[in-house]
């Protein structure tokens, strides 16, 4: 995607434990938390594991593959941004069903979105003075449809 096709997005600020999540797909990774002792995923980050209540936590990277939880389709202008109409959606990575993301669907057609749908992470690159931000978005999965 070239810069002048990049929409406007508000986009997040680099500090803090949600920096790694922001800025790994610069090497095409997207990473969640991951807790060392019980193996949880963790999203959106936070300082303790919700299962165990461990502080042993880092970041790992994921397979990037998820399926489509559920999904909207957005008809109205907000505010400068993605072409109309776009696709809103909450994926669930294949690491953990538990763990969803809010995200949007691109490079498909919005009538074309299902439930259940496979689907693969993709970034959508911001530079910004404060850090460049890569955003993760998410594609129908050619290998798993």
């Amino acid at each position: 995607m070239s810069r002048a096709e990049v929409p406007f997005r508000l986009l997040p600020e680099l500090g803090g434990s949600s920096h790694f999540f922001w800025t790994s797909g610069e090497r095409g990774e997207l990473m969640f938390l991951h807790c060392q002792d019980c193996g949880c995923w963790i999203h959106p980050p936070q300082p303790i594991c919700p299962r165990d209540h461990s502080k042993n936590l880092k970041p790992d990277v994921v397979s990037g593959r998820a399926l489509v939880h559920t999904f909207t389709i957005n008809h109205q202008p907000w505010m400068p941004g993605p072409e109309l109409p776009y696709v809103v959606a909450i994926v669930t990575i294949e690491e953990d069903p538990s763990v969803r993301l809010m995200t949007n669907l691109v490079n498909v057609e919005p009538g074309d979105v299902e439930i259940g749908m496979p689907v693969r992470a993709v970034f959508e690159y911001h530079a910004d003075e404060d850090g460049d931000v890569w955003i993760p978005l998410f594609e129908p999965d050619p290998e798993r449809s």
